[in-house]
């Protein structure tokens, strides 16, 4: 006869025990659920391709733990799919590289292009120079997409050519810095730290691409560092506030960026390197290329496009309230303006797209724009092409045929096409990437295999 003392016992740690397991198999199987909802979704319109640094995983390190798919501070990016982790969202992946730090198994390596789709990276030397003298690059034009990297890059590219101004011709300007994302910004304030006379010019605003990212939106984990004394505390850090940081950074030390002006070339002169820009000429002993890979934006081709009304990102949404505003685009950045656009009191929105569908924007900006849509807030034109802009108003032509709406305000987020062909243009050599791990990318290596090829032509 069985003890009910020994019973009563057993099940005291046993129900426990039995309640925690079916808790576990109950999130597994949701998180199971999750992952391949977001897997069949990515698959089903495309998204299949990563933008650039991204995670390989190692299937036979791998054992299904998951804790790199809680580290991503992107969401659904990561996820456990029949015991291995797998790249499920791999167009929403901004390579934070937080899930290799999470791995347990070192089954995670950080890379860039895959077979599908190569990165072009420029060849860059030991001290961040590409084989034209005098032009360096630093940042995630040169793969170091993470704002820690890129911030480092920056400050170690200036570093480099301060180590060689007496060798430098003598000209108006020690260096023009290219870019004020984070790399160009963490250069501009280490020129200023080594006594170098710099400009810095960027072609649409302060904060290069991390200005396009979505409000609110985490940018980096780690602390940054930049020169100057300018810390920014660890943890989770958004747009918003990485921002405020860097302009307050730059108005402290009295530094100027020269907004809105695009540099168009870069040739080697009589006493150094002639910069021409949209603005003017200058001349400088180097040009650090901090530009990012977003490169020049899109150009919708139409009449008018040149009239002040127009812009090719969203700053401030603000600015547009009891506006009638044109957004031109179909990916996530246009459906994100669009929707800010429509939170503002007074302001009427049209998005207009010549595709038939939104299939290659996320499916929360998805549902943000259809939620504002049945408000009666925003306006959606598909399959619609806009063939004129005019002072105060718009021609569009769409599958009932043409019309004119009235317009204060035309917004093109129509993405922005890749520096190679610029890169190309002023004589920087460049190689295609394809799911290159990052850690053989130190300059010293890729430098070295340039030269190697170099000698054998």
């Amino acid at each position: 006869m069985e003890d009910p003392t020994l019973l009563a016992f057993g099940l005291v740690y046993l129900l426990p025990l039995l309640g925690a397991l079916l808790v576990y198999r109950v999130r597994r199987r949701r998180r199971l659920a999750a992952g391949l909802g977001a897997q069949e979704e990515a698959q089903a319109f495309g998204l299949t391709e990563p933008a650039s640094l991204h995670p390989a995983i190692n299937p036979i390190r791998c054992l299904g733990c998951g804790a790199c798919a809680r580290a991503c501070p992107e969401g659904n990016v990561l996820a456990v799919i029949h015991g291995r982790a797998e790249l499920v969202d791999p167009t929403s992946c901004i390579g934070h590289g937080a899930c290799q730090a999470a791995c347990p198994f070192d089954a995670i390596t950080l890379v860039l292009g895959s077979e599908r789709r190569g990165v072009d990276i420029p060849m860059l030397g030991p001290d961040f120079q590409t084989n034209v003298p005098g032009v360096y690059v630093a940042g995630e034009l040169g793969g170091m997409g993470l704002v820690r990297n890129a911030v480092a890059q920056g400050r170690q590219a200036v570093d480099a050519i301060a180590s060689r101004a007496r060798e430098l011709p003598r000209t108006e300007l020690d260096v023009v810095v290219v870019g004020a994302g984070p790399a160009g910004i963490a250069a501009t304030l280490a020129a200023r730290e080594r006594g170098l006379r710099a400009l810095t010019i960027e072609q649409e605003s302060v904060g290069g691409s991390v200005m396009h990212y979505p409000r609110q939106k985490l940018v980096t984990t780690t602390p940054v560092n930049l020169p100057l004394g300018g810390r920014l505390r660890g943890g989770k850090i958004e747009k918003e506030e990485l921002l405020g940081f860097w302009t307050d950074l730059l108005r402290r030390a009295g530094l100027k960026i020269r907004e809105g002006e695009r540099v168009e070339g870069v040739e080697s002169g009589e006493t150094g390197l002639e910069v021409r820009t949209s603005r003017g000429r200058f001349e400088a002993g180097a040009v650090l290329l901090a530009i990012g890979r977003r490169g020049a934006p899109k150009r919708l081709g139409a009449p008018g496009e040149t009239l002040t009304k127009v812009a090719y990102q969203l700053t401030d949404a603000e600015a547009y309230r009891g506006q009638r505003v044109l957004v031109v685009g179909g990916g996530d950045s246009a459906l994100e303006a669009a929707v800010a656009l429509a939170a503002q009191p007074g302001t009427r929105v049209t998005l207009a797209y010549r595709g038939e569908g939104f299939a290659r924007a996320r499916r929360e900006n998805r549902e943000a724009l259809e939620a504002e849509r049945a408000r009666g807030r925003v306006d959606v034109l598909l399959g619609s092409e806009v063939t004129e802009i005019l002072p105060r108003s718009v021609r569009i032509k769409d599958t009932d045929g043409p019309r004119e709406i009235r317009n204060d305000a035309v917004l093109l987020c129509l993405g922005g096409t890749l520096p190679t062909d610029f890169l190309h243009e002023i004589g920087v050599e460049v190689e295609t990437l394809r799911g290159t791990p990052l850690a053989p990318l130190a300059p010293a290596r890729r430098f070295s295999r340039w030269r190697r090829r170099l000698a054998a032509s």
